[in-house]
This record gives structure tokens, C-alpha cells and sequence, in this order.
């Protein structure tokens, strides 16, 4: 059995007891904890802020991937910084100044990231794609949990992978919204690498477990 990389999405988490949620990942084979933050501006909903992440950067012994759906994410680098994350996910969308971002990102100690709304095409992403650490192609709309996956994922999967291979790049695929056990192996097959999973992991009735059904593909 092939693996791929799972990150659960704590938006998803019971937050009237979110030590045990995080406990259980901790003990799983998730590979990355992935946060969202919200502002209620770039998209329709706010999530959490800093005060919160704090305690769960204290908690959580999985690397911290933060995924910024808000309006000049460039300016709480240093916030994201001082969490410990792995990874800054920023959204093209909200970054007239991309480039300038992402350096700035590294510079930080980071990893970098780019999310793509599903409406954006990966094209854009023809002149900084090697420059990037990853990609996260949005397969819902951002701004709310439990959605359906846009199953034209699958087709923008395949383009990012042609344009990664042929351009020589080394960017991870991460993929975010509506994934389930029965599309997993699909987006694997199409070339993700990461899998973000918010209701099918803390809404299961083993969380453990769910996160190694999305984990190992036959």
C-alpha cells in the first residue's frame, strides 16, 4: 500500500474539548496539523485567531501548517513565525505582491505556500512555481467546512503536476476541501501529495482510524 500525507483541518475540531481532539492526533499517523485562519473579509466567516493558536501550537506535536485566508496575510509573518508553523499558506488571491510575500515568508524560516480559489487557474502560477514549497489547490469554496468537492480538483491536479515536472520545480501538491475516503486514491492518482481533511477525520467516530483510511491507498 501507497501512503500519501494527511493533514487534519482543526476547523473541524470540537472546540469545547480541544485538548482531546489534539491529543488524538498527536497520537495518530497524521503527517501535519492544518489551521485556518479566517477574517471575515477575503472570505464570508471568521475562524480564530492568535490567542487560540498559541495553545494549540503548545499542544500539538504534528508540524504546523497555517493556511491564511485573510486580506495582507504579509502582515502577521512574524505571528506565524512565533507559533513555530512549517508551513505559511497564502492565498494568490489576496497578494497583489506575491513574490515579495513568499520571500518574505522564507526569509522567516518558513516553508511557502500558495492556495489557489477554485476558480483561478493554476496558469498563474507559470512564473513563481519554483519558487514556491507547495501549492494548495482549494476543492470547496473557501470560508466553510463540510462542503462538496468541485471534481474539476482533479483536472487542475494533473495541470499543477505537468507544470511542476516540466518547469523542474519541487513544490507539494496540497489539496483542501470535501475529501473522503472514496475520492483519496482519486487524488493521489491525479498527483497530490497532501490531503487536507476536516469533517471525515474529527467527525468520525474514530479519528485514528479515519486518518489511516485517507493515509493508505491500495
Amino acid at each position: 500500500m501507497e501512503k500519501i500525507m494527511v493533514a487534519p483541518s482543526l476547523l473541524s475540531a470540537n472546540f469545547a474539548d480541544l485538548k482531546s481532539d489534539l491529543e488524538k492526533i498527536n497520537q495518530s499517523e497524521a503527517d501535519w496539523l492544518h489551521l485556518d485562519i479566517m477574517d471575515g473579509v477575503f472570505v464570508p466567516n471568521i475562524s480564530f485567531g492568535f490567542p487560540v493558536l498559541k495553545y494549540v501550537a503548545e499542544l500539538s506535536e504534528k508540524p504546523l501548517d497555517v493556511h491564511l485566508m485573510i486580506v495582507q496575510p504579509e502582515k502577521f509573518i512574524q505571528e506565524v513565525k512565533k507559533l513555530g508553523a512549517m508551513m505559511m499558506n497564502v492565498h494568490y488571491e489576496a497578494c497583489p505582491h506575491l513574490h515579495r510575500v513568499i520571500q518574505q515568508i522564507k526569509e522567516a524560516g518558513m516553508k511557502a505556500g500558495v492556495t489557489l480559489n477554485p476558480a483561478t487557474p493554476v496558469s498563474v502560477l507559470e512564473d513563481i512555481i519554483t519558487e514556491v514549497d507547495m501549492v494548495l489547490l482549494m476543492s470547496v469554496n473557501p470560508g466553510f467546512g463540510g462542503q462538496k468537492f468541485i471534481p474539476n480538483t482533479f483536472k487542475k491536479i494533473e495541470q499543477l503536476r505537468e507544470m511542476i515536472t516540466r518547469s523542474g520545480a519541487s513544490a507539494l501538491i496540497e489539496v483542501d476541501g470535501g475529501i473522503n475516503p472514496e475520492n483519496a486514491p482519486l487524488l493521489q492518482r491525479a498527483g497530490a501529495d497532501v490531503l487536507v481533511a476536516g469533517s471525515s477525520v474529527f467527525k468520525a467516530p474514530d479519528m485514528i482510524k479515519a486518518i489511516q483510511e485517507l493515509k493508505y491507498v491500495e
